[in-house]
């Protein structure tokens, strides 16, 4: 069955976010769900004939994990974003925030420090359930850095065609701006 693009409309309007950024941007994700799609496909069809000690394979499955986690990582930073209330310190993320980095400001300041890093990627504040950690990781590329078994919870594209159209190279002011749309409900959620 394949994926289908979800629609994230809905964002058009967001203080900071021009409709030609989203736009562009939405365009970007549906090119990651098309090629998730077509590699699964290509996929599938060498593995029914036999195919699978080809090079040609190989290369498919490893460029699957680039394109399946771009699609993923989009859909995730796009849901976390509409919201226009504060973190409630007292909330289940809130609490969990400040038991691992002593207060919301510190874990925030160090989310911020992450995402004006030098280089293209993600921010992402991981929930290794195991240990019930939280960590605030760079993402180099979707398929590179990833912390395997923890889950993301909230997402930060730092990729230049999130913010160059509106804000070139002052990524401080895309990450400002980024922050006041966080829709928290949605990332407490997936904790």
């Amino acid at each position: 069955m394949p994926y289908a693009a979800m629609d994230f409309e809905k964002l058009i309007g967001m203080e900071g976010f021009s409709e030609t950024a989203l736009k562009n941007h939405f365009t970007l994700y549906q090119g990651y769900v098309a090629n998730t799609n077509k590699l699964s496909d290509l996929i599938g069809a060498m593995a029914a004939e036999g195919k699978t000690g080809v090079p040609e394979f190989a290369e498919l499955k490893r460029r699957f994990g680039w394109e399946w986690n771009g699609m993923r990582l989009h859909e995730l930073y796009f849901g976390n974003l509409g919201g226009k209330k504060a973190l409630d310190p007292l909330s289940k993320l809130g609490k969990a925030l400040t038991a691992e980095f002593k207060s919301i400001e510190n874990w925030e300041a160090d989310f911020r420090a992450v995402g004006a890093m030098r280089g293209i990627g993600w921010v992402i504040l991981y929930h290794d359930k195991g240990a019930g950690r939280l960590f605030n990781q760079w993402v180099n590329e979707h398929d590179v850095g990833n912390l395997a078994g923890a889950a993301p919870l909230f997402i930060m594209d730092v990729f230049e065609h999130a913010f160059f159209l509106d804000y070139g190279l002052k990524r401080a002011d895309y990450i400002a701006a980024f922050w006041k749309n966080v829709n928290w409900e949605v990332v407490e959620a997936r904790l």
